[in-house]
């Protein structure tokens, strides 16, 4: 989906190619990240991500022919839903490391807990000033 929004800003902003290539590069990273289980990197991969597409999007709102298009717009949407859905599988995700971490600390668990190696796992946690600091576009 990325690709496709990428592919279709290109027609209309050749001439934004720093941009674009946050988009990519982002991407990359994030997909990179995914692969290896590393909670912390996906974190860090997905705010570089979400940053680049909120620049990427600030930057369309110079070109009404591409706010027009209906590729553009439904991309943005489904986007949207996607960023939706990977809020809440944060939660969920969360939700059952807090269990997980409470249910070892607890008695008697937590006798089998450290007879077999089990051990707190990190919640998956977004930057704050990642996630709180405005789009920055220069030209």
């Amino acid at each position: 989906m990325i690709p496709n929004l990428v592919e279709t800003v290109k027609g209309y902003a050749a001439h934004e190619k720093g941009v674009l290539e946050n988009v990519t590069e982002a991407r990359t990273r994030a997909l990179s990240a995914e692969a290896s289980g590393d909670v912390k990197e996906l974190a860090a991969a997905e705010n570089m991500l979400a940053g680049a597409l909120k620049t990427l999007f600030a930057v369309s709102e110079n070109y009404p022919n591409l706010r027009a298009s209906e590729n553009f717009t439904h991309l943005q949407m489904d986007l949207t839903d996607t960023e939706n859905k990977i809020q809440a599988a944060r939660r969920f995700y969360n939700g059952t490391v807090m269990d997980y971490n409470t249910a070892i600390e607890s008695f008697p668990n937590n006798l089998i807990a450290n007879t077999f190696g089990f051990a707190k796992r990190e919640f998956f946690e977004l930057e704050q000033e990642a996630a709180k600091e405005p789009v920055k576009v220069s030209f």
